[in-house]
């Protein structure tokens, strides 16, 4: 398996000793740079451009959401997109986690979770798969209920505000915008349900439910439903 490097920005001492000897100790990680504050982790962040960048959220200058947003900028500005960014936090509050999504963050990870699933997170992190702790999946579910608007017979396109996505995202929901049954399906998705008690709670078939799967990830540009909801979240799309 390739190796993954790693840079990691948290501003104590001994969480992050703990966390980099954690790290060191699987054969698919390394390391390669640390810092314990915002300032000397972006300029890190810059010139190592790693695999992954596991930063957090309570840094002493800037706040790692922050962070987030001027390396997201950096990336744009320098066409180096590659580093994937994986927040970790002891909050689970919403604001936290809409905030970090919003600023480009791809996945979200609590503190108190054992090493051997932030090995798995950060893993899944660089195959391109958003991770969403569990702790916080139901700030997930409830941002993407909020709004709902009420059942329409309508199944036109609904047009959305894009915000905080990659340009290449921006344009294909700009072409190709989720219908209103799709929105219906992405929030369902989000509350964990199968394609077979989608099926059952719209009355529709499971054939027609993979179909609407398949537009709402190839929509999205997302590789699984978990990358669709951390990208719906960017978007600003409600369901």
């Amino acid at each position: 398996m390739t190796e993954i490097s790693i840079v990691l920005i948290e501003d104590h001492d001994l969480t992050r000793m703990g966390l980099k000897a954690a790290l060191q100790s699987s054969s698919t990680l390394k390391v390669i740079g640390e810092a314990a504050n915002a300032t000397k982790g972006l300029k890190l962040l810059e010139t190592t451009k790693p695999d992954v960048a596991v930063i957090d959220i309570g840094l002493p200058d800037i706040d790692g959401i922050e962070l987030t947003r001027r390396f997201r900028q950096f990336q744009i500005e320098s066409g180096e997109t590659a580093t994937k960014i994986l927040v970790l936090t002891m909050d689970h509050t919403e604001d936290a986690v809409l905030a970090a999504f919003a600023a480009g963050a791809d996945s979200y990870y609590m503190k108190d979770t054992s090493i051997d699933k932030l090995t798995e997170a950060i893993q899944a992190t660089h195959s391109g798969n958003s991770w969403i702790d569990p702790a916080i999946a139901s700030v997930v579910l409830q941002k993407m209920r909020q709004g709902l608007p009420s059942k329409q017979v309508s199944d036109q396109p609904k047009t959305v505000k894009i915000e905080a996505l990659p340009t290449e995202y921006e344009q294909v929901l700009e072409t190709y915008p989720l219908t209103q049954r799709e929105l219906e399906i992405l929030e369902l998705i989000v509350g964990g349900c199968s394609n077979g008690q989608i099926a059952e709670k719209l009355y529709i078939t499971v054939g027609t439910v993979k179909t609407h799967v398949r537009n709402i990830l190839n929509k999205l540009c997302a590789d699984d439903r978990t990358q669709a909801a951390v990208r719906a979240l960017r978007s600003g799309l409600v369901a």
